[in-house]
């Protein structure tokens, strides 16, 4: 079969198409004819070896994130037929192929039933963000209806799950933007207050929107300056939720506070065979929230195929895109 991989870290040009062998399924493998996938950060970390720790052996065929049709089940697959439609974040990390590739083989416990009402570009956009915006609200969150909660960075990949998550859920959704594009996006799919902060100050924006007592509930998309930032919005005794944590900050405001801080990295459960069934349980639970229209994915305009890998990286690493990026397999 033909894929795209790569024998070593580097630059969006480290990408090479090559003919490879295709392999036998283990019992709880199927085989998927990849007709999509999606860029995700996580994608250009490994590539570039920012993440050695989950990143796959050399030759690999990188990103997570596929839509396609199942051509070959295990002998011990249960759930899906040939023919099935599915989707899920299923490879390109440690021990696990990728989807850029012609065909790839996936464990089955990682996937779910494609929703009916959307496309194959739009499938492969939702697993890897969805899985995590709906650990961090729900596993970690425990969010529910009437829950004030502040979702930092509205418009972007996991931001604009989040969004439509928890209104889903019934919750008072405030968010940030920096753009009035964005500030369009977050309020077309439903985001209650919209904060551009860039022109409002943390403290005006928890006069405004609590009455100056803060969140009891902030999810962070963003890290860095931002963390410290939740932290100053967050109410007494409030949580944090980030995907985001990989930097140093003063914990201070944490203890004054008695806020909880939970960070959520969805690839453990992925990399970890025993947790494996927990990501095809949320994807089950997005599916039916897709067909039921209370979820879509946003896109961005721009679409590459396969063989454009590499602009699809230098895309997303520019950031231009708004919504996610996507390719379609074309081969």
């Amino acid at each position: 079969m033909k894929a795209m991989i790569i024998e070593a870290f580097g630059e969006s040009t480290v990408f090479k198409l090559k003919e490879i062998e295709t392999l036998d399924l283990l019992p709880h493998q199927v085989r998927i004819k990849v007709k999509a996938t999606s860029v995700n950060p996580i994608d250009i970390k490994v590539r570039s070896g920012a993440v050695p720790g989950v990143s796959p052996s050399f030759p690999a065929i990188l990103h997570g994130d596929v839509a396609g049709v199942i051509e070959e089940v295990g002998e011990a697959v249960q759930s899906f037929q040939i023919g099935d439609e599915v989707y899920g974040c299923a490879g390109g990390f440690k021990g696990l192929q990728g989807a850029l590739a012609e065909y790839m083989i996936a464990d089955s416990r990682l996937l779910a039933h494609k929703p009916r009402n959307i496309t194959m570009e739009e499938a492969a956009a939702i697993p890897l963000v969805g899985i995590t915006a709906w650990e961090s609200l729900f596993t970690k969150g425990g969010l529910k209806k009437g829950d004030n909660i502040l979702i930092h960075g509205g418009a972007g990949g996991v931001g604009h799950i989040a969004i439509q998550l928890a209104k889903w859920a019934g919750a008072i959704v405030s968010t940030t933007v920096s753009t009035i594009e964005k500030q369009v996006i977050v309020k077309k799919i439903g985001a209650d207050h919209i904060i551009n902060y860039r022109d409002v100050s943390v403290e005006e924006y928890i006069d405004k929107y609590t009455d100056g007592k803060g969140y009891p509930l902030i999810f962070d998309t963003v890290g860095g300056r931002n963390l410290d930032q939740s932290f100053e919005a967050a109410a007494l005794n409030g949580s944090v939720l980030t995907i985001a944590a990989r930097s140093t900050h003063d914990l201070t405001p944490l203890h004054s506070k008695g806020l909880s801080l939970h960070v959520t990295f969805m690839l453990l459960k992925m990399l970890n065979e025993d947790s494996r069934i927990e990501h095809g349980d949320i994807l089950r639970n997005i599916t039916k929230i897709v067909e039921e229209n209370k979820l879509k994915p946003l896109l961005d305009k721009k679409t590459f195929s396969f063989e454009e890998i590499s602009k699809a990286h230098e895309y997303l690493e520019s950031g231009k895109a708004v919504g996610k990026v996507v390719l379609v397999n074309k081969w």
